[in-house]
């Protein structure tokens, strides 16, 4: 009995895990700091080789630290960094001694023969720093995890901000003689010259929108901004539909808003050319539901990735989209809407600000994934109280303008086209300024354009289906195919010949 029970102790105590006697020390780098802070001392040019991959926090020493702070003092105020000039800097700091004094200081500049290697020690100091930072953040991520009181899916939250802000930080790009560039610019100019329609871009089916914008191009951050009920959704909505079913563009929708079931049931009606209100109810007539069966047929198997996260976050996001473009060739991404977005796992002092992180980190997807991102944004309620009264009929009135942006200044900083969504026709303006029935139309208003002009366009608005088509689209012969008129003969109807006042389109199921 007392041998079975020395056998199973022994059993016992050969699973435990051995601890290490010595602990463990955080990753360091000691010697090279002392080389890389005596090379900066000894070489007028060495500071030049790691300004960019150094900062005083990178050092493990607390000395080292006060030292790199005193030398980039000196080449801040374009002084020259030696043994006096660095020793004069630390005394005006009062942190002389605390570094080891004067002797310490002659030590580290006689411990290196030269800067040869001073950029190779310094992206290792560089290294240790950042594995020191991350045992940080994932100790402090353990910590909270076995605390019970701690909400596990807002730690996710910041502990994906945390890594976000720590690479950011971190991200450094080199730079990059200019022949490889030349090569690559002009084999997108061959590219865009083999192609019929001589775009460079993604192509949109809107022809008149393609001709400004050439379109979508490559790490491009593009805003479409409009109050509510202007057709926010249906017009991102109906593009992606053209990318994806007619150009086979893999296509990320990314809806913060609606479901995937609404904005599925959204492109039936836009594809199907069956109102939403039908779609809805499901009372269709008997051609419509032939006419569902046939051109479904368009929606299925088309490359259109649709994700209805709510309250997405940014990081998040970034996650998602690498995996889209890394598994599914993704090669465009639609954000609806910017203002429901958040940046969780970081602080800030107010929206303004989160928002302004927001859209800058859109942009620095849009530029490593090399896509083109489409976010959609709202705008101020100070378009609803533009023109005074004698004005309310001018079409030009309501036109939205780039300081009507929501929220954020930096929207309009980090995008490289701002897009307005205009419907004269929503504020019951039925003819522009020569008279002409603008019914059912809608003008994209490109106010900003970093590569390229600016300028409208004009398209067709079809409030039933929630569709946007181009004007020289042949007209739906469906649309009001339940009334007298046909919809191609009351849009050639002049004004004024049934009615005083012109009816507004029926809008239908209004889009955001």
């Amino acid at each position: 009995m007392a041998e079975q029970t020395r056998r199973a102790r022994g059993q016992r105590s050969s699973n435990v895990q051995p601890v290490n006697d010595y602990g463990r020390i955080p990753p360091q780098a000691t010697d090279l700091e002392e080389a890389v802070l005596g090379a900066l001392m000894i070489e007028k040019d060495a500071y030049s080789l790691v300004s960019e991959l150094l900062r005083p926090q990178s050092f493990y020493e607390h000395r080292h630290q006060l030292l790199y702070t005193a030398i980039t003092n000196l080449a801040i105020s374009q002084q020259p960094i030696d043994l006096l000039t660095v020793k004069n800097e630390l005394e005006k700091e009062g942190t002389l001694e605390e570094v080891g004094g004067p002797f310490y200081i002659t030590q580290l500049t006689s411990k290196v023969a030269s800067a040869a290697h001073v950029e190779f020690h310094a992206r290792i100091i560089a290294q240790k720093a950042l594995a020191r930072e991350l045992i940080t953040y994932s100790n402090s991520i353990q910590s909270k995890a076995f605390d019970e009181t701690q909400d596990v899916d807002d730690l996710m939250q910041e502990a994906e901000g945390k890594l976000f802000e720590i690479s950011q930080q971190n991200l450094k790009k080199d730079y990059t003689q200019i022949n490889p560039i030349v090569e690559e610019a002009i084999n997108q100019i061959q590219l865009a010259a083999s192609r019929t329609t001589g775009l460079s871009g993604l192509e949109t089916g809107y022809h008149d929108l393609d001709k400004i914008t050439s379109g979508w191009q490559n790490s491009d951050l593009v805003i479409i901004a409009a109050r509510p009920a202007m057709g926010k959704t249906a017009f991102v909505l109906s593009m992606a539909k053209n990318m994806a079913v007619n150009y086979k563009y893999p296509v990320a929708f990314f809806s913060l808003e609606m479901s995937n079931l609404q904005l599925v049931n959204r492109l039936i009606a836009n594809t199907c050319e069956i109102e939403s209100d039908k779609i809805r109810s499901g009372r269709l007539q008997p051609h419509e539901w032939e006419r569902l069966d046939k051109k479904l047929n368009d929606l299925l198997g088309a490359p259109l990735y649709i994700d209805d996260t709510p309250s997405l976050s940014v990081f998040e996001l970034r996650t998602k989209a690498r995996r889209l473009v890394r598994e599914h060739n993704v090669k465009i991404i639609f954000i609806d809407y910017l203002q429901l977005m958040n940046a969780s796992g970081m602080s800030y002092g107010n929206r303004q600000e989160e928002v302004s992180t927001i859209s800058r980190s859109l942009k620095g997807l849009a530029k490593e994934l090399n896509i083109p991102i489409i976010a959609l944004s709202q705008l101020n309620r100070s378009v609803e109280n533009r023109g005074s009264a004698d004005q309310k009929n001018d079409p030009n009135s309501r036109r939205p303008q780039l300081s009507d942006l929501r929220e954020s200044g930096a929207i309009e900083q980090d995008a490289d086209m701002v897009c307005f969504i205009h419907r004269p026709e929503y504020y019951k303006i039925y003819t522009d300024e020569n008279g002409n029935d603008i019914r059912g139309q809608a003008e994209i208003i490109i106010a900003k354009h970093r590569n390229g002009a600016v300028g409208d366009v004009r398209l067709r608005f079809i409030g039933e289906y929630t569709r946007f088509q181009n004007l020289d689209d042949e007209l739906l012969a469906n649309v009001g195919a339940s009334r007298p008129q046909t919809f191609k003969s009351k849009m050639n109807t002049p004004i004024g010949n049934d009615s005083p006042v012109p009816p507004p389109m029926p809008d239908g199921d209004v889009p955001f």
